[in-house]
């Protein structure tokens, strides 16, 4: 995400920011009320990993605790980059990282942005604590979080009853087994599901406008808000999409988002899309019974009126802001280019190949190299055979 660029006013308080004044000790105001800030932080981290809402009200506002009470975590720690005096008070921008027990590798980092008052006493208390600028939400800043563990899922809800998320978990926990068999147990095999209360709950968490993800029923991210490093996954449900799907579409999505998690390491720069999405859908048609042309239904009219595409779909035709249509075609041709590899070559030579083309590190020469390693073949032999699979598939 971009970061925010600082604007400095002119007159007495911009100037104390940018000349500091310094005491006989060499510490600056502006440092001093960086420390004093970071203390409020640590006291109030403190008291949330310790489920102290008397300490935690001791430092500011309670609401984000009530909020977050059901979270299970395994860490939380704020680290403040910036102290800024206002009129009132002050605004601190801080890192924020946390880790939630069980499902996180590493910490989870979040840029927040909080206000801050002083007490009669001259202590500073926090009043708010907001996403910064240009950072995603959490789903604590969309209300209270509702927390449903299932045997290999973790379903978090903002506002919702625990009754509306059980559903969600049951079919996570049905992913994971599906994705392990195919892919392989070299993943964490656990799945964090974040369930908001409508699309724009959904873009709000991804930092996105809703429109790029109107009719996109899951997404799966790295870090929510975040930078996408992946040291936690969470598979994003667009509630309004997911909830027009049937029982086997529910179970398509989230067993598509669950290889997405499953393949996230080997998922790099080098990976194309027809491949990466191809590959989650291939995973998660498996076993439904539907037909071809069930699944590829806007491929199945583009062949049957006899524009069989020339090449597999490019990065750029699995925008989320272009023609719907388009969008179906690209990843219904990713689909059946892995469906054919695991016919042709088998399951074991597919999961190969996607982890080959991972590991080259860099697109140019990443799919080539594995074609000829993995599967024996060019990428112009590989195209012609993907182009006569898919008439044959679909005419």
């Amino acid at each position: 995400m971009a970061g925010r660029g600082r604007v400095w006013r002119s007159g007495a308080v911009g100037l104390s920011l940018l000349l500091p004044l310094t005491g006989c000790g060499g510490r600056t105001t502006a440092d001093s009320a960086r420390a004093e800030v970071q203390h409020v932080l640590d006291r109030r981290a403190a008291a949330l990993l310790g489920h102290d809402e008397t300490a935690y009200g001791a430092t500011g506002t309670r609401a984000e605790y009530t909020r977050l009470r059901a979270l299970p975590l395994a860490s939380w720690s704020y680290r403040v980059t910036g102290v800024h005096r206002t009129s009132s008070g002050a605004t601190a921008d801080a890192e924020l990282r946390y880790r939630v027990v069980g499902y996180d590798k590493a910490p989870v980092d979040a840029r927040r942005t909080l206000t801050l008052a002083r007490t009669a006493g001259g202590q500073w208390y926090v009043s708010a604590d907001r996403p910064a600028g240009q950072a995603g939400q959490q789903l604590w800043d969309q209300g209270t979080v509702t927390a449903v563990q299932g045997a290999r899922s973790l379903v978090l809800g903002a506002g919702q009853p625990a009754a509306a998320l059980r559903p969600f978990a049951r079919l996570a926990d049905r992913a994971v087994p599906a994705v392990s068999g195919k892919w392989g147990t070299d993943w964490s095999r656990r799945v964090v599901v974040l369930v908001p209360r409508s699309l724009a709950g959904m873009a709000g968490l991804l930092g996105s406008p809703a429109a790029n993800y109107r009719g996109i029923a899951a997404v799966t991210t790295g870090e929510t808000g975040g930078s996408g490093t992946a040291p936690a996954d969470r598979v994003v449900v667009n509630p309004e999409a997911y909830a027009g799907l049937g029982d086997i579409g529910k179970q398509v999505v989230l067993t598509h988002e669950t290889t997405h998690v499953a393949t996230r390491a080997h998922t790099t720069a080098a990976t194309p899309l027809w491949l990466s999405e191809g590959y989650a859908d291939w995973t998660g048609y498996l076993g439904t019974g539907r037909t071809p042309a069930q699944i590829a239904p806007e491929l199945a009219r583009a062949v049957q009126d006899g524009r069989v595409p020339d090449a597999l779909p490019a990065d750029k035709d699995f925008g989320f802001t272009g023609d719907p249509t388009e969008l179906a075609r690209a990843y219904e041709g990713g689909w059946l280019a892995c469906r054919m590899i695991a016919d042709h070559w088998g399951t074991a030579r597919l999961g190969a190949f996607y982890r080959a083309v991972g590991a080259h590190g860099k697109r140019a020469g990443a799919v080539e190299q594995a074609l000829e390693k993995v599967l024996g073949t060019t990428p112009k032999e590989f195209t012609a055979r993907w182009r006569e699979y898919v008439g044959a598939q679909l005419g």
